[in-house]
């Protein structure tokens, strides 16, 4: 197995990786040639405009689609967001969307899968959820509904569509099985008694969102997580998975359950020192 990496990392067993960035193209072509399957999962998921969303989403698809074709591979597995089901809500969701459509036309065997919310050991855009629950007070969007899915569930997903012909031009959206996924006040009070805490909640109107993403920018700059792109899909009410797009049960089904995800990712957090 190749994969691409913009920076120096250590050997592995069964890692080769290829020194290269989405835009530029002969890395990609070095990562491609030779292979049975493109795997596509890069993305932007922070951007300061809708034209850097562009080049990454959207112009990093097109040149790793250019990529498959010139080293005559046909499987493509591109990994979406459950955001590109809304493009009118932010730049991100819109840039997704966008990057779906040229993977649709390209002529490849393609499939698309668009996680929800993802979870798990290493990921750091859940992180703040959990320092909040911790400290026993979360401050949560409009009331809503999402639904997510552990990191090592996803990835069991994409490795099972690789050789399966019947997944072919179809789009797949993954959860945990939760039926009407979660609302919000729920999981926040699900993260609270990880730490033995009853949280307490508060619902933030948009207004207030878009005040605190300015504040998040201002204090943690580029490292900000609540922008405001990503307030308008923050406060979007339905991000629960459409029943009839979850992968078919016979291919695959989620097998972490998300409370013990929870608290595994908890205590993977606490052994980093992430939370302390």
């Amino acid at each position: 197995m190749r994969a691409l990496t913009r920076g120096w990392k250590p050997p592995e067993d069964e890692i080769a990786w290829v020194d290269g960035a989405l835009d530029r193209p002969e890395t990609l072509l070095k990562l491609a040639t030779g292979a049975d399957a493109v795997i596509h999962i890069a993305g932007l998921l922070n951007a300061t405009d809708r034209a850097d969303f562009d080049k990454v989403n959207f112009g990093g698809t097109a040149n790793m689609i250019d990529a498959a074709r010139a080293a005559g591979v046909r499987r493509f597995v591109h990994i979406s967001s459950l955001a590109a089901r809304e493009p009118g809500l932010s730049d991100y969701g819109r840039s997704k969307a966008k990057a779906e459509r040229i993977v649709a036309a390209s002529g490849l065997n393609w499939t698309i899968v668009r996680p929800p919310a993802v979870y798990g050991p290493g990921d750091r855009e859940t992180l703040d959820l959990f320092r909040m629950a911790r400290r026993g007070f979360v401050a949560l969007p409009p009331k809503g509904r999402f639904s997510l899915v552990h990191v090592e569930d996803l990835g069991r997903l994409i490795l099972s569509l690789l050789d399966e012909p019947d997944t072919w031009g179809e789009t797949y959206e993954p959860d945990d099985g939760r039926e009407g996924g979660w609302d919000h006040r729920h999981f926040a009070r699900t993260l609270g008694r990880l730490y033995g805490k009853r949280a307490t909640t508060l619902a933030m109107p948009k207004p207030f969102l878009r005040l605190a993403s300015g504040l998040d920018r201002l204090v943690r700059r580029n490292r900000a997580k609540l922008t405001p792109d990503r307030v308008g899909y923050f406060c979007h009410p339905d991000w629960v998975v459409r029943a009839e797009k979850r992968p078919p049960a016979a291919l695959w089904t989620p097998q972490v359950r998300t409370p013990t995800g929870l608290k595994q990712t908890a205590e993977w957090y606490r052994e980093q020192g992430w939370l302390k």
